[in-house]
């Protein structure tokens, strides 16, 4: 008897602390889920693992965290679920070395973004052209710049519904991956696609 009452008791609790105000910590998109230090007037809590939840106004010096089931969230946010914007997809496409040419698995994969922005709507779409070191900055900007163009051309002749399209070259800046200079390194001949 005993036992079944320090049960229920235990329900009771975890029942009480998610019927009031609550932070969660849900996945990202990506599947990642970092951490939060939530604080209130009692104290501060640390939230990294998904579903963490922790009551906001509780007694007692912090609140201890909780976990929370996908059914209670959903009961609980789904409006403001439903009133989230649709996050921005990204693309990256890469170039044979030294031109505006996609590689032949870029080649397929610009159709994910042809279909992307054919199912998401009219859309906002940045292309953002990226170089190895190989060259020196002032070529790899121009070159970034071609590529990012090329793609953006592609677009343009897909009659691809895009209320805004940017088009800019990073060069060899903002390299996905650290080389030093003259160094060929097809991941960084690329093109981002980010389309919103």
């Amino acid at each position: 008897m005993l036992r079944y009452g320090f049960i229920l008791l235990c329900f009771v609790l975890l029942s009480g602390c998610v019927t009031g105000d609550y932070v969660v910590l849900l996945e990202s998109p990506d599947g990642t889920t970092g951490a939060v230090l939530v604080e209130d007037a009692n104290g501060q809590t640390r939230l990294d693992r998904t579903h963490q939840a922790v009551a906001i106004g509780g007694r007692g010096p912090g609140s201890r965290p909780f976990n929370i089931g996908e059914r209670r969230i959903t009961h609980d946010f789904s409006e403001a679920l439903a009133a989230q914007p649709t996050l921005p997809q990204r693309f990256q496409l890469y170039f044979q070395i030294g031109s505006a040419e996609l590689t032949e698995q870029s080649q397929r994969a610009i159709e994910q973004v042809f279909e992307a922005i054919r199912l998401r709507g009219p859309s906002a779409v940045s292309v953002i052209g990226h170089t190895d070191t190989l060259s020196g900055p002032v070529w790899n900007e121009q070159l970034g710049l071609i590529r990012a163009q090329a793609i953006a051309d592609m677009l343009r002749s897909r009659a691809m519904e895009v209320i805004e399209l940017s088009v800019s070259s990073h060069g060899e800046r903002n390299l996905l991956i650290d080389t030093p200079d003259g160094v060929s390194e097809p991941r960084n001949r690329r093109v981002e696609v980010s389309v919103r």
